[in-house]
């Protein structure tokens, strides 16, 4: 591996990460409700021709986008951080929206000439998906290294799903900058080859990926899960109602799912995860606590329709951790601001 990083002692970061850029898509969302099961209308010897069409009940439009929502959700913890990416002329709102809850979009930049992305998703009885991306304005991504639009040398940054080619480059720079990245190709995994894999992630101080999304670049790559397991300092499998596995160093920590009063949608829950993953790193807390604190970020998704409807005060959020978990104190960090530079 490129990197060696010397900031880990059993499990706990030694340092912090303060001056933290987030890279990936910033989009519309417009989440559909299908009143049935897919599996239902799937016929296993006819997969290969398949041609359905399924009436939903009512649709709603949001703002989302992988890297938007990761930095709505840090926000909401209590960590500033820069947004980088692409968008289209009907931004402003969104902009303004993203900077009242505490996201620098100072990185980010307008396309005139053409419309934001756009995420059409459909969700069943059973939260499975079907999803499709318009990549919009997303496709200019590419244009745009880190060092383009900030002058200084960030301490960390999440290359999240974005335009492709943009994804492969921001690793190579980061590569080439010796700057500490985690690479999470998750919605863009389908998209990639196994060189195109490798080219994004090669070098990550971290991989986090859900564990479907796992077996699918296993296959492409032609890796094992073990052989991720040696690559990465820290490797992040989210399971889900079972909560994520976190392998450190080979070594694995099984973090569950916190429990939710009703799950309406669960689209963002895994993007709130990886804030509340991120937010502990921040911190420098043991990675067992940024795990759990993770996922009690994605349970507030899952109990509102929408990536960024919902809302907590941070100690509204200890005292629910508290009801499930013990941190041994550390959480109380969170009402102390953080110095993030910005």
């Amino acid at each position: 591996m490129w990197y060696t990083p010397q900031c880990i002692l059993t499990g706990q970061l030694r340092n912090t990460f303060m001056d933290i850029i987030i890279t990936g898509s910033i989009a519309y969302d417009y989440l559909m409700r299908f009143p049935g099961r897919f599996t239902d209308h799937l016929i296993g010897d006819q997969l290969h021709q398949i041609s359905l069409s399924f009436l939903v009940d009512d649709m709603t439009k949001h703002w989302g986008g992988v890297a938007a929502n990761i930095a709505f959700n840090a926000a909401l913890l209590g960590l500033k951080t820069h947004l980088l990416g692409t968008v289209g002329r009907d931004f402003p709102d969104y902009r303004q929206w993203l900077e009242s809850v505490g996201v620098d979009t100072s990185t980010v930049r307008q396309i005139d000439e053409v419309f934001t992305a756009s995420f059409f998703v459909n969700t069943d009885l059973d939260n499975n998906q079907i999803a499709s991306f318009y990549t919009g304005a997303m496709a200019y991504a590419r244009n745009f290294a880190i060092a383009d639009v900030y002058e200084r040398e960030p301490d960390m940054v999440i290359i999240s799903p974005n335009d492709p080619a943009a994804m492969v480059q921001l690793a190579q720079e980061c590569r080439t900058r010796g700057i500490r990245f985690i690479a999470d190709p998750s919605q863009q995994i389908p998209r990639f080859d196994g060189a195109q894999l490798r080219a994004t992630t090669e070098g990550a101080y971290a991989l986090i990926v859900n564990a479907y999304e796992t077996e699918v670049m296993c296959k492409k790559t032609g890796q094992s899960v073990e052989d991720l397991r040696r690559q990465f300092e820290v490797l992040v499998i989210t399971q889900g109602a079972r909560g994520a596995h976190i392998y450190h160093h080979g070594e694995l920590t099984e973090v569950p799912a916190f429990p939710v009063d009703e799950i309406r949608d669960p689209t963002g829950a895994g993007d709130a995860f990886r804030a509340g993953f991120l937010r502990g790193i921040a911190s420098g807390w043991p990675l067992h606590l940024c795990g759990l604190v993770g996922s009690l970020c994605a349970s507030y998704v899952l109990e509102h329709v929408g990536t960024q409807y919902h809302s907590f005060t941070l100690p509204e959020f200890i005292t629910r951790f508290r009801e499930y978990a013990d941190d041994e104190g550390l959480l109380d960090s969170l009402l102390v601001p953080l110095s993030t530079g910005i």
